[in-house]
């Protein structure tokens, strides 16, 4: 090997890297501008699979990658977030989403302006400009954007102009010549290379960079295509690894999918090479391969679409049903959660955000139920009630740390400056919640004291504490209203109550303390009474608090 060639190849490598460098900075851009906008994607997939192939097409359009999707699909699948129904339009959108970047790549043929050593250089400029000098958030996203679109053009410059010396090289004459005769090599040379490197638009791209220089023939470039189909499957297969059952089926839909799809077309196209030698044989550019890449997506879409639900039936003649067992015990809604914080989510960071919303209030329902049943316990002095809290404490604290763990990985994530002050007040709501659970706690432990001890309280002081504590779930069901929907004047009712109980916990302790004074209470229970009107006072503070935090939210 000369000096010249182990130039060309680090040029090579060094463009590959640039160009899968260039995809991801520009993808993370993409989705922070898009934001909350994927969110309202995933929304739609509830309504048709039409939607979901649409939904799928875009989504992958952003981020860049049919693999990624699959990844996210698989997770949410996994997750419970979404059904398989669902999953196959998501899947059978990507595929048509990731023809986005062969577009890109073919664009160095469209004309001299376009080609990437024109405009890159500037795209690269005016990017780090806005980066850099640019005070507002979404001039930084736009500058993320074209710093991204510049690296991944310059990457193919480099690329090409590695590949350009050796286009009438023998070597890559005669490897696709026989690429070509043999369609069933040619579709797994594509499989593999696209496996290897767990990216069907890096692959294409790669490809297309060849076909620029002139040295892909038709049948060689059309086998490849469809194996790099079925290689970019690799990905969300290892992704289900360890998984559950449905999520392992979500992966086999999309292998089933691209497979069936290669076959048919690379039955029709070995047909159509048979009768046209010459055509098969001509070279094919970088725009044509595009145009074959988007149709192939398209037609396998449309062909396959009646045939959906069979694709979700043969997924689990394969990898067989999965059955969820209903939650009826606290280790059960621990392992819930656990399943629902699936990392494959973190692939896209908005819905990350979004499934952590949702677990977020999930344990804000948990915790209301505690405190309800707290305050039955202290009312009846029920042993079965005190224990019930107090084994929902220990699912709480575990949530907390399975909660604030995800939190840390979504925080790292390509987020906005909106979603960062979220993410913030998540780990703030948390908080409060667990603390209301300990309050909960110290409630169900003085309710034991009572039990234990035959403590009884007054009828003024029973029908205060009725009172007090009626205030104090109102504004803590107000306070987690206030979260789920994002609702600011559910924040306003929650200062209202808690400024009540505060009011209600101070004459009622100068109340208790004057009945204590005149004997008509015994101190055991006086004490244990002022104990428990603290602890609601403060459960209602935590509430004020969890409400206080959607009030910063945009």
């Amino acid at each position: 090997m000369t000096k010249d060639d182990l130039e060309m190849i680090l040029k090579f490598i060094g463009g590959l890297g640039m160009f899968l460098y260039g995809m991801n900075v520009m993808a993370d851009g993409l989705q922070k501008s898009a934001g909350g906008r994927l969110k309202k994607l995933m929304e739609f997939l509830t309504k048709n699979r039409i939607i979901a192939i649409l939904a799928g097409t875009a989504i992958t359009g952003i981020i860049q990658s049919s693999s990624a999707t699959t990844v996210m699909v698989v997770g949410f699948v996994n997750a419970g977030v979404m059904n398989l129904t669902q999953a196959v339009g998501v899947i059978m959108g990507a595929n048509i989403g990731t023809t986005v970047t062969a577009w890109l790549v073919s664009m160095n043929e469209w004309g001299s302006m376009l080609k990437p050593e024109f405009f890159a250089p500037a795209l690269l400029g005016l990017g780090a400009f806005l980066i850099l000098f640019s005070t507002h958030e979404n001039k930084k996203k736009a500058g993320e954007i074209l710093v991204g679109f510049g690296i991944l053009f310059i990457g193919l410059s480099f690329m090409s102009g590695s590949i350009a010396p050796y286009r009438d090289s023998p070597i890559f004459t005669n490897a696709f010549v026989v690429l070509g005769k043999n369609p069933i090599l040619a579709i797994l040379v594509g499989t593999i290379v696209t496996g290897i490197i767990q990216s069907s638009s890096a692959s294409v791209g790669i490809l297309q960079t060849l076909a620029m220089n002139g040295i892909v023939s038709w049948q060689s470039a059309v086998f490849i295509t469809l194996g790099q189909n079925i290689g970019t499957c690799v990905t969300a297969i290892i992704s289900s690894a360890g998984a559950g059952k449905n999520a392992k089926r979500a992966s086999m839909i999309h292998l089933l999918f691209n497979v069936t799809g290669a076959a048919i077309f690379g039955v029709i196209m070995y047909i159509l090479f048979l009768f046209n030698a010459s055509w098969a044989s001509d070279k094919i550019s970088s725009v044509q391969i595009s145009i074959f890449h988007t149709i192939f997506n398209i037609s396998c879409t449309v062909i396959l679409f009646p045939f959906a639900d069979l694709l979700v039936k043969m997924s689990g003649w394969i990898i067989g049903e999965e059955k969820v067992p209903e939650l009826e015990t606290k280790p059960d809604i621990v392992a819930s959660v656990a399943r629902h914080l699936d990392r494959r989510i973190l692939e896209n960071p908005s819905f990350a955000l979004e499934t952590a919303l949702k677990e977020v209030n999930y344990m804000g329902e948990i915790t209301f139920t505690n405190a309800k049943t707290a305050v039955e316990a202290v009312q009846s002095a029920d042993k079965v009630l005190i224990d019930e809290v107090l084994e929902r404490e220990q699912v709480i604290n575990q949530l907390e740390k399975m909660l604030m763990t995800f939190l840390v990985e979504v925080d790292n994530l390509s987020l906005t400056e909106e979603q960062h002050i979220v993410i913030k007040n998540l780990f703030y709501t948390i908080s409060d919640l667990e603390r209301v659970s300990d309050h909960c706690e110290n409630i169900v432990q003085l309710a034991e004291v009572r039990r234990r001890d035959k403590i009884s309280f007054s009828k003024r002081g029973i029908t205060d504490l009725d009172e007090i504590a009626t205030e104090t779930l109102r504004s803590l069901e107000w306070a987690l209203k206030a979260r789920k929907e994002h609702d600011k004047s559910a924040s306003t009712m929650t200062d209202d109550f808690e400024t009540k109980v505060d009011l209600l916990e101070e004459e009622m302790r100068e109340r208790h303390i004057q009945r204590l004074s005149k004997g008509k209470c015994v101190p055991e229970s006086g004490v244990i009474f002022l104990d428990i009107l603290s602890n609601l006072e403060r459960i209602s503070d935590h509430a004020k608090n969890i409400a206080g935090y959607v009030v910063t939210e945009r």
